[in-house]
């Protein structure tokens, strides 16, 4: 394998543990250990051997995978510096032309046709060097930058690269009806199931060749700027850590599926929480009485028993904007936690409150589109389509004052931004004096707090309010919260 030699195995090795803890990855002593007794086992020649070796060490869970992979890539990777350009007497010095953009394209649908693992490595290197480049590095002499439909001329004068860019320019999607004739063209009969099967499987290429486009970019930035900070950086979190404001779609649906194995985890750590608290306090009067045969020695303390009695839950959600996504995976994650409490009642608003424990049960339609149901079936809006905390906290001290009782802990789930409208605090005085206990989960960062129409710091005031931006933050929390 190129890229790692024996003396450097060890540094490298420390690196990519490193890099991997920085992404929120758990891992000990023990498990770096293993990881070098597997490198020591299956040696450097089989780089794909080692990968699976390496994973199988150091991660606890199938989703890590998104984050050690490329990790992987930049610390162990396939080649060293630009490729070499055997095709051209000139090699590297040779500026890029259109025509060998154009070859380029063949080459790729040919290789994507035939499933060539090896020449799509290849030219992904070739692609990013000769289309990706941009800038120019200090020093460099030549014509450069990214002007024109020709990438930055040759390697050595670029400044950094861009998959972005290099996909921009070759449009391998665009090869999929090529590739599709081509094989017909070879092919008999026509069956139009086998013809979707082999654009989904030729789909399915292409977006491997822009994975390697991508890796290939950053190995090449990583060689110019450090591989450290570029493994820091550059590498997308895992949907867990990223903030719930800006997630996508598919990291919300991820966030989604792993609501049933978090509720798992969390009920296990609230049942402990719940023994621990059951064993009670020492009673001091009966500890001193019993101690009367020990000459007043208390040889055996006496704990005054607790009877629990199964808390109560009511979440009241903001499901306005992008603050639903938030709301949403808190509301199914508490469903999911329904066993744990005697009763669970879930209100959402925007700037009317209606209550939607329905819509969340576990005979709802699945959680894909609970914004759609909530916001279709459920009266949260009134004459326009803005939060408004104000009115909404009014309404449901007003309208569900049975809801919140001496048993019960409320969580209010939103970013406290009012539109600049009344916040109402004296309704919120009245729902926290009313329950055993109100928390506060805002998903904004906490500098953002009481900037613009943030009301953030005046209801920090009056309940306790935490900073709740991703799902690790919030499963922490759930787990330290949470009644028992």
């Amino acid at each position: 394998m190129t890229g790692a030699t024996a003396a450097g195995v060890p540094e490298r090795l420390t690196a990519l543990v490193q890099a991997l803890r920085s992404h929120g990855v758990r891992i000990g002593t023990g498990e770096t250990v293993d990881a070098g007794l597997a490198v020591e086992a299956l040696g450097l020649t089989d780089r794909e051997h080692l990968r699976e070796g390496l994973a199988a060490a150091l991660l606890h869970s199938e989703g890590q995978r998104a984050v050690f992979d490329p990790v992987f890539d930049l610390y162990f990777p396939r080649s060293v510096g630009a490729p070499q350009d055997t095709r051209h007497e000139a090699g590297a010095g040779r500026a890029w032309q259109e025509s060998d953009t154009a070859d380029l394209r063949e080459r790729l649908a040919a290789a994507l046709a035939a499933n060539d693992q090896e020449m799509l490595d290849q030219l992904a290197a070739e692609a990013v060097d000769g289309l990706g480049g941009y800038g120019l590095a200090p020093g460099a002499n030549g014509a450069g930058g990214s002007g024109g439909s020709g990438g930055s001329g040759p390697s050595g004068r670029s400044d950094g690269w861009s998959s972005h860019q290099t996909l921009a320019r070759l449009r391998p999607e665009t090869l999929l009806a090529r590739i599709l004739a081509g094989i017909r063209a070879g092919a008999t009969g026509d069956d139009e199931f086998t013809d979707r099967l082999q654009a989904d499987e030729i789909r399915r290429r292409i977006q491997a060749f822009r994975e390697r486009v991508g890796t290939e970019a950053r190995r090449r930035v990583a060689e110019r700027r450090g591989t450290d900070e570029i493994a820091r950086r550059a590498i997308a979190p895992t949907a867990d850590r990223v903030d719930f404001l800006i997630a996508g779609r598919a990291q919300l649906n991820e966030l989604r599926r792993a609501v049933q194995p978090l509720a798992r985890k969390l009920a296990t750590r609230l049942a402990a929480r719940r023994r621990r608290a059951a064993r009670g306090k020492i009673d001091l009067r009966r500890t001193l009485r019993g101690s009367l045969s020990t000459g007043g020695v208390p040889m055996r303390p006496v704990l005054r028993r607790r009877r629990p009695a199964r808390p109560e839950l009511v979440l009241l959600c903001d499901v306005s904007g992008s603050v639903a996504g938030f709301a949403n995976f808190t509301m199914l994650l508490v469903q999911a936690l329904h066993d744990q409490f005697s009763k669970v009642r879930v209100f959402a608003f925007v700037n009317r409150v209606d209550e939607v424990t329905d819509l969340i049960g576990r005979d709802a339609a699945g959680p894909e589109g609970l914004s759609a149901r909530i916001l279709s079936a459920a009266a949260v809006t009134g004459w326009h389509g803005s939060s408004d905390y104000g009115t909404s906290l009014g309404e449901f001290a007003e309208r569900y004052a049975d809801a919140v009782g001496p048993r019960s802990t409320v969580f209010v789930l939103g970013d406290a931004r009012t539109n600049m409208s009344d916040p109402n605090t004296g309704a919120l005085r009245d729902v926290a004096a009313r329950a055993r206990k109100v928390y506060w989960l805002n998903p904004e960062r906490r500098a953002l707090w009481d900037t613009g129409d943030s009301a953030a710091d005046t209801y920090a005031g009056i309940v306790e309010m935490h900073e709740c931006r991703n799902a690790q933050q919030l499963s922490a929390l759930i787990a330290r919260l949470l009644p028992v």
